[in-house]
Parts: structure tokens; C-alpha cells; sequence
């Protein structure tokens, strides 16, 4: 039997059919609960083991080292991108990486259409505003006697209303929609903004334009990305190459009247450079799920900009991104347990 060090989950059938040929150990988060292990536990906990199979768990240069001492030949890592563990000393002790990649792509799709909607239309700001009591009525001792008429409306169009508080929305449709970065994640996006009747255009240097024309969108470099989008979504991952890519550059040569959405990781914009961009008006606005440090610092000027979304890092998270992980996962189990070559094997970055 071999053993296995599991710290994500998998499913039922998955697990039965692993322990036919595994001593599979309960460790990390999976033991303990999110957020309740450290490194040294990790370390401890799934040393000799021949495979480990980590889910947020960090695993650094030494860990690794010293897992691959005890014996590891199967690692793996259950997230879209594996930046919890140290890619370099795996490599260096002889073994690959699996992960998986896209395991939330659906969801992260899913949100940033949200948050394009909701900059479009104004809703996060105007929802914000009616439970904070702008914009309403006075106060009635029965809600339910409401008045005979046809065309209810907030009133007329003067300076009360609330179009002029907190400004008229737009369609997506029709609207060119920049894709930074063609990955799992930015074609879920593209393949939905596509059926709101978005063009695509779609940025990224590493892709064979054909496989982003197959899917009927336009393959374009990054300057003509920025000066057509009227909404940049940000599919970047934090690379060498990326990180602060998304700077003063950028923001002046979109349209002033153009949005970012980021959902991807905010070390890839400029931070300064994207605020500064915000107050001047070099940009209409954003709405951004990640910030460069989390929990957000409580006085980040973006959270008091009326023309920023902001939401706490939920793009990536729903009930149902841990059974596309397990999923993966247990492909890769299942070829290194059955001596195949790994599916989704880490490449590194550049």
C-alpha cells in the first residue's frame, strides 16, 4: 500500500477507490479547518508520504526538501495556480508538479460579469445608497396601502433623482470587451460576454491567435486592446513579466471612458499609478475583488471612490469549486497511481 498525505477534499468514489491501493491520512486544512495550519503542521503532519496532495496549504523550499528526503514521488497542489509551494525545489528534488488549473474558471467568469453589470448599471452604488435612506420616501405606518397608479416612478428627472445622484447606466451590448490575459478563466469570460452581445477582443502574447479566433473573438496586440475596450478584464497571472504591468502606460492609452475589472490578482496593476489614474479621470472607473493587501486596508482610497466597485475577494470562491478541484485532482492521483504521464502539470512562469 502506498500512502498519501490528504489535505483537499475528493469525492466519495474518488476516495474508494483510492484506498484500495492507498493508506490515505487526513492533514492540514482538511484535519484542521481553513485557515487553522501553519507550515510547520503541514510539514510534520504529511511527512512520509509518497504522494501529497496539499490544497492551501504552504509548503516552501525546506518543507519540500525535506518531504522529497522522506520519500515523496507525487505532489500536488489544488488550486489554479500553485503559488503556495516553492515550484523551484520541486523541481530540483526530480518530481513535477500537478494542479489544477481552471478549477474555478467558471466562477471567477461568473463574477466578473457581475461586476461588469454592476458597473454598467450603477448597482452596487445605488443599492448602497436606497438602504442607506437616500432617495426614499417618508416613512408609512401601513407599506401596504400604496396609491392607485400606472407609472410608478422615484419622481421627476430633476436633481433628486436618483439617475442624477448616481449617474445613467449603459448596455454591455454592443461594447468591446479587452481581455488581458486568454487563459481558462479570460475564454469562460469571453464565451459570456460573448452571448451578451460584447465584442471580444482578446490580448495575449503566448496564444496561437487561431485558437482565439475559433472561438470568435479577435486576437489583437495590447495597444490596440487599450485604445478600443470600453471594459479591460484582467485574467493576468503575477509573473515576473506581469507584476505592475497594468501601470501609468496603460491608463493613458484607454479611453477615459473605459473601465478595468480585476479578478485575477491585484499585484499585476501599479497601485499608485491605478488610484492616481482613478482621481484624474484618466479612467471612468473599475471594480476590482483583489487588492495588494488583504484584509483591505480600512482607508484604501478605493473604497470612498463613487466610481469603484469593490468587493472582498469572493470572485474565486463558490460551493461548487472544490468538486471541480477534486475532480482534477483525482486525475492526477489516478495516472501516477496507474504509472501515466500527469495531465495538469505545473510549467512555471516566465
Amino acid at each position: 500500500m502506498k500512502k498519501m498525505a490528504l489535505c483537499t477534499p475528493l469525492s466519495e468514489e474518488a476516495l474508494s477507490e483510492f484506498r484500495k491501493s492507498c493508506d490515505i491520512t487526513v492533514c492540514g486544512e482538511l484535519k484542521h479547518g481553513r485557515g487553522n495550519v501553519t507550515e510547520e503542521m503541514t510539514k510534520e503532519e504529511c511527512a512520509g508520504n509518497e504522494l501529497i496532495v496539499l490544497g492551501d496549504e504552504y509548503a516552501g523550499a525546506e518543507t519540500i526538501r525535506f518531504w522529497a528526503e522522506k520519500g515523496m514521488k507525487f505532489i500536488g497542489v489544488a488550486k489554479g495556480t500553485p503559488a503556495t509551494v516553492d515550484y523551484d525545489a520541486i523541481r530540483e528534488a526530480g518530481l513535477t508538479l500537478s494542479y489544477t488549473p481552471g478549477r474555478n474558471r467558471v466562477a471567477v467568469a461568473e463574477y466578473a460579469m457581475g461586476l461588469m453589470i454592476a458597473l454598467a448599471r450603477k448597482i452596487t452604488i445605488s443599492a448602497a445608497g436606497l438602504k442607506n435612506g437616500e432617495h426614499t420616501g417618508p416613512a408609512k405606518e401601513n407599506i401596504y396601502d400604496v396609491p392607485d397608479v400606472k407609472n410608478v416612478t422615484f419622481g421627476s428627472l430633476d436633481e433628486h433623482h436618483p439617475f442624477t445622484d448616481y449617474g445613467i447606466g449603459f448596455e454591455l451590448y454592443g461594447k468591446k470587451l479587452g481581455i488581458a490575459g486568454y487563459g481558462a478563466i479570460g475564454r469562460e469570460v469571453a464565451v459570456r460576454a460573448k452571448a451578451f452581445g460584447m465584442e471580444i477582443l482578446a490580448y495575449d502574447p503566448y496564444l496561437d491567435p487561431a485558437k482565439v479566433e475559433a472561438d470568435g473573438c479577435r486576437p489583437v496586440d495590447l495597444d490596440t486592446m487599450l485604445a478600443e475596450a470600453d471594459i479591460v478584464s484582467i485574467h493576468l497571472p503575477v509573473l515576473p513579466s506581469t507584476k505592475n504591468s497594468v501601470n501609468r502606460d496603460w491608463f493613458s492609452k484607454m479611453k477615459k471612458t473605459a473601465f478595468i475589472v480585476n479578478t485575477a490578482r491585484a499585484a499585476v496593476i501599479d497601485q499608485k499609478d491605478f488610484v492616481e489614474a482613478l482621481e484624474n479621470g484618466d479612467i471612468a472607473g473599475a471594480a476590482v475583488d483583489v487588492y495588494w493587501e488583504e484584509p483591505v486596508p480600512a482607508n484604501h482610497p478605493l473604497l470612498k471612490m463613487r466610481n469603484v466597485v469593490c468587493t472582498p475577494h469572493m470572485a474565486g470562491l463558490t460551493t461548487d469549486v472544490d468538486g471541480w478541484s477534486g475532480r482534477m485532482m483525482a486525475e492526477e492521483i489516478r495516472s501516477y497511481l496507474n504509472g501515466q504521464p500527469c495531465k495538469y502539470l505545473w510549467k512555471g512562469g516566465k
